[in-house]
C-alpha cells in the first residue's frame, strides 16, 4: 500500500500555482473578446467551435456535454440560447430518440468566422507569444497526460458516455 502524500514539492507547488494563474489571467481575457465580437459565452463558444469542427457540423448533445466538460443541463441552456439566436439547431437522434443532435446554422459557422480571428489573437498574445514551439509541444504533451488521467475517474460532467 502506498503512503499518501502530505506536501508538494517545490516544484510542484509552483507547477500548480503557475498554471491556476495562467488560467485566472487567461480565461477573462478570452471571455471578453467572444463577448465582445460574438456575444458568446466561452461555453458557448466551445460548443460552436466542436460543432463547427465536426464532419457534418453535428454531434450528439451528450458527447458535446462530455467533450467541453460541462454539465448536460448547464449546456442544453446554453444550446437553449444558442438556438434562440439561430446559431444551432437541434433534433431527436434519427439513430436514437432519446438524444439530442445538435447541428451548426450557416449563422453560427458566421459568428465563428468572426470571433476567431482575434480569438487566435488573445491565446497568442497571452499564453504563445513568449515561449518558443517546443515550449508549447512539451506544454501540450504534459496537459494532455494530466488530463487523460483526470478523464480516467471524471466527474459526472466530463464523463464520457458509453457507446450502446
Amino acid at each position: 500500500m502506498t503512503e499518501p502524500v502530505r506536501s508538494l514539492t517545490p516544484a510542484q507547488l509552483g507547477a500548480y500555482l503557475s498554471f491556476t494563474e495562467v488560467g485566472a489571467l487567461l480565461r477573462p481575457a478570452v471571455e471578453r473578446q467572444l463577448k465582445d465580437v460574438g456575444q458568446l459565452s466561452y461555453v458557448q463558444f466551445q460548443l460552436l467551435a466542436r460543432l463547427g469542427d465536426a464532419p457534418d457540423g453535428h454531434l450528439r448533445m451528450t458527447d458535446l456535454a462530455d467533450g467541453v466538460v460541462y454539465s448536460r443541463s448547464g449546456l442544453t441552456y446554453q444550446a437553449q440560447l444558442l438556438e434562440q439566436r439561430g446559431l444551432i439547431e437541434r433534433a431527436p437522434s434519427p439513430e436514437d430518440e432519446r438524444s439530442t443532435v445538435v447541428t451548426i446554422t450557416g449563422a453560427g459557422r458566421d459568428v465563428l468566422a468572426a470571433v476567431f480571428p482575434g480569438h487566435i489573437d488573445t491565446v497568442h498574445g497571452l499564453l504563445f507569444a513568449h515561449i518558443s514551439d517546443e515550449d508549447a509541444e512539451e506544454l501540450a504533451r504534459i496537459l494532455g497526460r494530466v488530463s487523460e488521467q483526470l478523464r480516467a475517474a471524471p466527474p459526472r460532467s466530463a464523463r464520457r458516455r458509453r457507446e450502446g
